[in-house]
């Protein structure tokens, strides 16, 4: 079915990684970005505190490592990007790979903006710095941000059609795309070793930053707010709370963006896969959870400082936390102009390394067609990046918030459904002709609708039912398994038919139901064995088949 030889990559010199170190450090930048600091604390607090934990690392054992050790290990066997490796494992399947592209591709033109906005503000902080960041509070610090800093003062509030190209802003996306042309045109080696820096200064901030705003007055009360509490019934009443904690998971590692199968592809093929991605997926984990501790220490500040109580506040994430209230504290502390300098400064790294790991799925994917031969990698490189900045101008117009605002939005509905693609290829794609050619096509296409419609037909309820008024919860579950078991009734009756048509190569029903739930991506698995040199545990097939798949299929 695949053809690991003849992927997009295969034949043609593929530059490597200078050290097992420089892949981890790259793809470690590649997940870690604005969202482990703006997003993640805000949602624990969302969603109970320290209960917020539960879900999220059950998400992330049993979907995000397993599905960063997919996309790593499937872009060292077949040496190329995402469009590359789902042709080679069929040709049909191309476009799984073209749809995370687009992903990336769009979340690129929308990322590097921004890093305008950082470098805008980190270069305006030199003028009439207290009248931006120290005497004013977090909330008016944002203002200025918006209307001078992204520019909307002359947006027409009525219609929000852009009138004008911020001149600034627009110099500053130059700046921007050149500066990732120098990191990224040069190979792999250099961004790899520039990572050491871009990735390994922001983790000596972060604990800085930590210790900084813990000493702070009132901090111990906003980190009570963000890992003290621990209100368990938001598990059981608000339904969201767990594809919640997925699509973090989802985002925040990077996976489905292409990003991991392109710097796979730098790696040999006998890597360490397998250990390499759990690093990755922890390390990432890891770091929004410290991050958590020095945003809600600074919102204990805040809160102590306008009198007020840390669940007073109108701002946990987002834009409006890392430009307003963040800021603003850092800015009443002893020299706090350079430590508010600084936090745009760590704040520029994290994004630069991630917009590394976006461009790069695209642009490596490039190199690896037909351009890449008339080409040179510093050419498509260059070529790029000025695509990109003419496509990123509508980004900073003083709409350009809107814009992002808009496209992100959507952009997350896509990721959902190519996570969803990617598993189907692997988990339930691979190896189809000989289910169907062992058991019927009625028994095997009853199975994927038993399975994906049950979670289906659950969602129907678990998000559909306001959950004040109808246990949304057990309604969801009570549907999930009357769909199940009815379906399992049907396919069970099938398989049996196979069997007794059959019966040299299934002597009992476990044999054929085997067949039906699992041979075949223990086959995939194998195959990834036997190109790589590395095992698999036999639960991470599991996983791939029925938790990730099973997972993408409930969200709304």
């Amino acid at each position: 079915m695949s053809d690991v030889n003849n992927a997009a990559g295969e034949g043609k010199h593929r530059e490597l990684w200078s050290s097992r170190m420089a892949f981890i450090m790259v793809s470690v930048g590649a997940a870690v970005g604005f969202g482990n600091v703006w997003r993640f604390p805000a949602l624990a607090y969302e969603y109970g505190g320290g209960a917020f934990f539960i879900p999220y690392l059950i998400a992330l054992f049993f979907i995000g490592i397993p599905l960063t050790i997919l996309e790593v290990m499937l872009g060292q066997i077949y040496r190329t990007g995402d469009v590359g490796v789902f042709g080679g494992i069929n040709q049909r399947l191309r476009g799984i790979g073209v749809c995370s592209l687009f992903c990336a591709s769009s979340v690129i033109l929308y990322y590097i903006p921004l890093l305008v906005w950082v470098i805008n503000s980190f270069f305006s902080s030199f003028t009439d710095f207290d009248s931006k960041y120290k005497d004013v509070s977090g909330g008016q610090a944002y203002d200025y941000f918006v209307y001078d800093v992204i520019g909307m003062e002359t947006l027409d509030t009525d219609d929000l059609t852009p009138t004008r190209l911020v001149g600034d802003n627009v110099g500053y996306l130059a700046l921007a795309y050149f500066l990732m042309f120098l990191c990224v045109g040069f190979g792999v080696k250099l961004t790899g070793r520039i990572s050491f820096f871009t990735m390994g200064f922001p983790i000596m901030l972060l604990f800085i930053f930590l210790g900084r705003t813990c000493s702070l007055d009132g901090a111990s009360d906003g980190i009570k707010e963000y890992i003290g509490r621990w209100d368990v019934d938001v598990l059981s009443s608000q339904a969201d709370v767990w594809s919640t904690a997925v699509s973090q998971i989802f985002f925040s590692i990077g996976v489905t963006f292409g990003i991991m199968t392109a710097y796979g592809s730098h790696c040999e093929k006998d890597a360490q896969g397998v250990s390499n991605s759990i690093y990755i997926a922890l390390a990432n984990s890891f770091f929004s959870f410290i991050a958590g501790f020095s945003v809600f220490a600074a919102l204990g500040n805040v809160a102590h400082r306008e009198g007020v109580d840390v669940n007073e506040l109108t701002t946990f994430g987002g834009p409006a936390l890392l430009f307003g209230p963040y800021p603003n504290t850092l800015a009443q502390l002893e020299n706090g102009e350079h430590w508010t300098r600084l936090f745009f400064v760590f704040l520029f790294l994290l994004g630069i390394d991630s917009a590394f790991g976006l461009f790069e799925a695209v642009y490596i994917v490039l190199c690896d067609t037909k351009l890449g031969d008339r080409f040179s990698q510093m050419q498509i490189a260059f070529g790029a990046c000025v695509v990109g900045f003419v496509l990123s101008l509508p980004f900073v117009t003083d709409a350009g918030f809107i814009f992002l605002d808009v496209v992100d939005f959507y952009v997350n509905f896509i990721l959902i459904l190519v996570g969803f693609l990617e598993v189907f290829a692997t988990g339930w794609w691979w190896g189809v002709e000989k289910q169907v050619q062992n058991l019927g096509w009625k028994a095997v296409f009853a199975y994927m609708v038993t399975t994906f419609g049950a979670f289906v037909f659950a969602s129907c309820f678990w998000y559909g039912l306001d959950s004040e008024d109808h246990d949304a919860v057990g309604a969801g579950f009570a549907a999930l398994f009357a769909f199940y078991f009815s379906g399992m009734v049907v396919v069970l009756f099938f398989v049996k038919q196979a069997v007794a048509s059959n019966p040299n190569k299934f002597p009992n029903m476990k044999s054929a139901m085997y067949e039906l739930c699992m041979s075949n991506v223990v086959d995939f698995k194998e195959h990834l064995e036997m190109n790589s040199g590395q095992k698999l545990p036999t639960v991470w097939a599991f996983m791939i088949k029925h938790l990730i798949e099973d997972a993408a299929s409930s969200f709304p």
